[in-house]
């Protein structure tokens, strides 16, 4: 942006709201500091989902990790393929014999605690050498086998072994804070028939194997996509008296209403996450293990790789909405993933092609990444909010810290980038914080604050950026300079363009 019009921009944003555009009228917000709250656990940065286990062996996916942990605090990553070949938990011997081999396991581990992150074990999928089925393999670029054991006995052998390990590495009092999660999404990635009493009979034999190794350990599931079997599941572990300590399931921004709630309405991409984690929270308070913690395993705006939806600034709004819907439904939910180190469909082409991660191939953060930055500097109890375009919180110290957004549907959606800008108008937002005085420290996302894919655009979108290119790109991916704004008479007026988000931080009266 040049700089005149950028030092406009500042001073547009200063003025008092009412020397603002005049053709609309600004939303009011009145913001009370003293009214009673309620908890606000930051429940969407607890965790984060990644690819598979062998990724987390590499330099760039553990940097990824770094910067994400510092940006959010966050503590436990979730990935596939544990038991894939390529981490070798099983050698095979000539004979026909064959023993365990935790090597990778371990450094895999080892990399997590080291950068101060738990494991959220995912337990799955079939070593080739225990399949029922060699040739049972899913589409993804690592063909995971995807059948049951041959025999139980090998599997839960394994999963003993493989808990017994752990503790031994590094103890009962570590491991017993992970979790467990049996397989992922049997309702995909499982050829067992009929695929729910398949499904239950593989977490029997596992709950109860770990459980053998040490009853502290945390397990849970079904792990299902489309938030999907959790009653089946809770009402069959109370009848068998199985061990279940936690239920997790999966769902996405454009997952049908068909597939998740058996009905043909049209839910918009903002609604479907939180539609179906009340729908789940409601299973579980219904079941016969109410207080069970829920735990969205896996949820984005999208399962596909849309470039207009995950690579951009609609990543901002869409986020601090479902964190708005979903407060109070969920213990944790996990958005998939944090880095683009990923490889479902096959090496990285480019580094904005839709993928999933907040961090895109080469270290370059995209605008969710600043938006999980930036949403993390909410407080830890809610105050009421008379908008359905804000979160009002409260940290301890008594500052006020306000998200407000201007939502807009993405541009297109196909899995090829459409340019172009999102329909709708500049929000004229107008906050009342009687008692406040001197500045409001903001941060900004949008179309020129924290965009990284605008750098890439002006670019020509190479497909392989030089590496001059990529220092660019990184340094466009960052999170915009802070701003500071005069509150005057106890008001803020602020303008968000559409897709826009914006955090404010409002000291404390006195401070």
């Amino acid at each position: 942006m040049p700089k005149i019009r950028h030092l406009m921009l500042c001073l547009a944003l200063a003025l008092p709201v009412a020397a603002q555009a005049a053709d609309a009228k600004p939303e009011q917000i009145r913001v009370d500091a003293s009214a009673k709250a309620e908890p606000f656990p930051h429940f969407w940065e607890q965790m984060y989902g990644s690819g598979t286990a062998s990724l987390a062996l590499r330099d760039d996916y553990r940097k990824d990790l770094e910067k994400v942990k510092a940006a959010t605090g966050f503590q436990h990553v979730r990935f596939h393929g544990i038991f894939n070949r390529d981490v070798g938990v099983i050698t095979a011997n000539k004979d026909g014999t064959w023993q365990y081999n935790w090597s990778y396991v371990d450094q895999i581990y080892d990399g997590l605690l080291e950068r101060g992150v738990k494991p959220f074990v995912e337990l799955s999928f079939m070593p080739p050498e225990f399949s029922s089925d060699p040739k049972a393999l899913h589409d993804f670029w690592d063909h995971p086998n995807i059948a049951p054991p041959k025999d139980y006995k090998l599997w839960n052998g394994m999963i003993e072994a493989f808990a017994k390990h752990l503790i031994e590495r590094y103890g009962i009092e570590e491991v017993s804070s992970w979790y467990f999660e049996v397989w992922n999404e049997p309702n995909g990635f499982w050829t067992g028939r009929p695929i729910e009493s398949t499904y239950l009979e593989l977490y029997d034999n596992t709950a109860r194997a770990l459980k053998s190794a040490d009853k502290r350990l945390h397990v849970g599931g079904p792990s299902t996509a489309q938030a999907a079997m959790v009653p089946a599941f809770l009402a069959h572990v109370k009848k068998e008296n199985v061990p279940v300590d936690f239920v997790s399931t999966h769902v996405y921004g454009d997952d049908t209403s068909d597939d998740v709630f058996k009905t043909d309405e049209k839910i918009p991409r903002s609604d479907m996450v939180c539609r179906a984690v009340d729908k789940v929270h409601k299973e579980i308070e219904a079941s016969p293990y109410p207080k069970l913690p829920f735990i969205m395993s896996e949820f984005n705006a999208s399962y596909a790789n849309l470039p207009n939806v995950t690579d951009t600034v609609y990543m901002g709004p869409w986020m601090a909405n479902t964190i708005r819907l979903c407060a109070g439904k969920v213990d944790i939910m996990s958005y998939w993933s944090f880095s683009d180190v990923f490889e479902e469909q096959g090496v990285v082409r480019t580094p904005f092609y839709g993928g999933f991660g907040l961090i895109a191939a080469d270290r370059i953060p995209k605008p969710a990444f600043n938006a999980f930055a930036m949403l993390h500097k909410l407080g830890d109890e809610r105050l009421p909010a008379t908008t359905d375009s804000a979160l009002v919180t409260r940290r301890k110290d008594g500052t006020v810290v306000i998200a407000a957004w201007n939502y807009a549907e993405p541009v297109g959606n196909t899995d090829k980038y459409t340019p172009g800008k999102p329909k709708g108008e500049v929000r004229h937002f107008q906050f009342d914080v009687a008692h406040a005085g001197g500045k409001a420290t903001v941060w900004r996302l949008d179309e020129t604050h924290g965009n990284a894919v605008a750098a890439f655009d002006a670019m020509g979108r190479p497909p392989f950026p030089s590496r001059e290119q990529i220092v660019q790109l990184r340094k466009a991916g960052e999170m915009a300079p802070v701003e500071h704004i005069a509150i005057t008479g106890g008001k803020l007026g602020l303008d968000i363009p559409p897709q826009g988000l914006v955090v404010i931080e409002i000291p404390a009266a006195g401070k």
